[in-house]
């Protein structure tokens, strides 16, 4: 278990670090149900849910490994490359599927035997980015509604690289689109100031939309007030022109600052939408989740920069105008940015049957909102949070909590109380190191004494984002527990102790332009266990209509964590997301184990499981495209820091009838 400890660390370091057809299904008299993942989230809706239903609860036992894709991009961070995370999940469209990689390749693959069609090398130079993690969540596909007239690749996938490149190709031949800015590529660092090499690039798929592609991108945390801008634009998907650009600062904040811009095109600074987007073609209106302003975690400086931090916001598609925006933090201070993808739903009993969005977060929280207006389908209470914070803060007073459901992530705040007591003796530790910090719930501000971050900013609810189902209304999500400690510096002292910046387990950051260092660590027992309660990862099952938790299992054991392969079933820090299909059943791996688990979604029961070359940080997905043909379940597993790092794509089904 001492190993937990610094497994945990390396989580963190994830963080700082679609196409929007709907999936493609059609009841069959003989064969069943067809049904393709076209998109990163599987469908326009982004829920995870695949109505298929060949691999029930009575034949999962006998899922087998069907093919297996390896492409050799992976890295340990010992040579040219960073380490890398394989966090990619694939698409399946154009009887295709598509995924890159971290290094930035795309692969072209028959889904039913994992043979290759096509490679594209985009030749990444940025091979090398700071603590970041070398990865590419996915790609995105377009076709054109009616052949275009003059022009080449009627079907295009299109995707960014870590050297900050919106790539277009041609999804039949994998060749670049000659027409799509210079032959196939748009620089998106061209109008971004004072970004560094490793400061600037996509790490999801752009969200493509009536015609246009809407992408965001990384900016470092917790370096410098100074960052890149994190302006999210749009750009044509024939031409690639850039159709429009939404600065994420408020007409006030711009109109104040404007004389700040200087020869920047957008503000420093700002938010920005690392995470998943997705939309509504219907409506006109994408979904972008947005980060922190820079530095996150210390908020005096920022006089209004953080009026669309960590939110939900709807943006026109056709001009990048705001339709609404819901905030899930004000003045956040804690690095609790929106991770996850904005999930739509339109349920019969929930929130009166209107267009839902659901907006899961690191604290936990699920806000269910009108995805026309933003309004609350449920109260949404703004209850009093701690104050008090370092000299040059400036804190909320209130903070939103949502009601319907309610906050999934436990307990709510740590005390002497309620702390884990692993062994009989990890708790007397905790205690003691508890009784140093201020614990005072989820929006305790961070403060020179040190203040206890639970969750911390690894989550809760992280890029894996939540799995509805539809039919049931019912979501699925799943969550690290574990806690960390904030404690920050007076600048003058940050200086002198000049500590290897951004090292873990015990993280600095400079936070320059501001009074504070930031000094972040984990709240673990000499043991190496996180003094939170168990399970340290959860899988949690919510029914939307009424709003309870029908179940709450662990996640994760702690097989190559503990000595001698010990597995108990503590449950795990864990990152990626899950897929439930019409059957019944829910698939995830995401824990530090290296399975790969079916879930029954009545009971919370496994039912299946299977062990990965690698962890299997990423999130599966379920396809069947032949009337003959087998459904597939499929999962990336490369690791992502706390394991080996690996390069295993894995398609499961069930044995071919003899």
């Amino acid at each position: 278990m001492q190993r937990l400890a610094a497994l945990c660390s390396v989580v963190c370091l994830s963080l700082v670090i679609t196409a929007c057809q709907p999936p493609q299904t059609s009841k069959l008299p003989a064969g069943g149900t067809l049904a393709n993942w076209p998109a990163y989230g599987g469908g326009a809706n982004a829920d995870h849910y695949s109505p298929l239903d060949e691999i029930d609860s009575g034949n999962v036992d006998k899922l087998r490994v069907a093919w297996t894709h390896r492409s050799g991009d992976y890295s340990d961070g010992t040579g040219e490359w960073s380490f890398t995370s394989l966090q990619v999940t694939p698409i399946v469209t154009n009887n295709t599927l598509y995924y890159c990689t971290p290094y930035g390749r795309v692969f072209a693959l028959d889904p039913e035997t994992g043979t290759e069609r096509w490679v594209f090398d985009p030749e990444v130079q940025n091979r090398r980015s700071g603590l970041y993690p070398a990865i590419c969540r996915g790609v995105s596909y377009w076709e054109a509604p009616s052949p275009l007239t003059g022009k080449t690749c009627q079907k295009r996938i299109i995707y960014g690289t870590r050297d900050a490149e919106l790539i277009a190709l041609d999804a039949d031949s994998g060749e670049t689109c000659p027409d799509f800015g210079s032959n196939g590529r748009v620089a998106l660092k061209e109008s971004i100031t004072g970004a560094r090499d490793w400061e600037y690039y996509p790490t999801s798929p752009p969200f493509i939309i009536n015609g246009v592609a809407v992408i965001g991108a990384m900016v470092p945390d917790n370096d410098r007030v100074d960052v890149p801008s994190g302006v999210v634009r749009a750009f044509d998907v024939i031409s690639g022109k850039q159709r429009w650009a939404w600065d994420p600062v408020s007409e006030d904040y711009k109109a104040r600052y404007s004389d700040a811009l200087g020869q920047a095109r957008y503000h420093l600074g700002t938010p920005n939408v690392w995470a998943p987007i997705s939309g509504d073609p219907e409506l006109g209106l994408v979904y972008v989740p947005t980060g922190n302003p820079s530095p996150d975690l210390y908020g005096g400086e920022r006089d209004g920069i953080d009026d669309y931090g960590s939110s939900v916001v709807a943006l026109s598609s056709q001009d990048g105008s705001v339709a609404w925006h819901f905030q899930t933090v004000h003045n956040d201070v804690w690095d609790y940015d929106v991770a996850a993808q904005p999930v739509l739903f339109e349920i019969p009993g929930v929130g009166e049957g209107i267009k839902g969005l659901a907006q899961g977060t690191k604290m936990g929280h699920v806000f269910l909102l009108n995805r026309e207006t933003g309004e609350p389908l449920y109260p949404v209470e703004e209850r009093p949070v701690p104050q008090d914070g370092v000299p040059g803060e400036q804190l909320s007073p209130t903070q939103p909590f949502p009601t319907h459901p309610g906050p999934l992530h436990l307990p709510e705040q740590l005390t002497a109380d309620n702390l884990d007591n692993f062994a009989f003796i990890g708790g007397r530790d905790c205690r003691k190191q508890l009784a140093k910090y201020r614990s005072e719930g989820m929006f305790t501000p961070p403060s020179l004494q040190g203040s206890v971050l639970f969750p911390s900013t690894v989550g809760g609810i992280n890029w894996g984002g939540l799995t509805i189902d539809p039919v049931n209304a019912r979501l699925y999500v799943n969550q690290t527990h574990v806690p960390s400690v904030v404690k920050l510096i007076p600048r003058a002292d940050y200086e002198a102790l000049n500590p290897t910046e951004g090292m873990y387990p015990d993280e600095f950051y400079p936070m320059h332009g501001t009074a504070y260092g930031v000094n972040r660590f984990q709240l673990f027992s000499f043991l190496g266990t996180p003094c939170n309660p168990r399970p340290w990862g959860s899988l949690t099952a919510v029914d939307l209509r009424s709003g309870d938790t029908l179940w709450r299992e662990p996640l994760g054991n702690t097989r190559d964590l503990a000595p001698m392969g010990l597995q108990l079933n503590t449950g795990t820090p864990n990152q990626g997301g899950s897929v439930v299909t019409a059957s019944g059943l829910l698939f995830i791996a995401a824990g530090t184990d290296r399975y790969f688990r079916a879930f029954d979604t009545r009971t919370g029961k496994v039912l299946w499981r299977h062990t990965l070359p690698y962890a299997g940080n990423a999130t599966p997905l379920s396809y069947r495209l032949r009337e003959d043909g087998r459904q597939y379940v499929l999962i990336a597993a490369g690791g992502h820091g706390w394991s080996e790092p690996g390069d295993a794509l894995l398609a499961f089904a069930l044995p071919e009838a003899e």
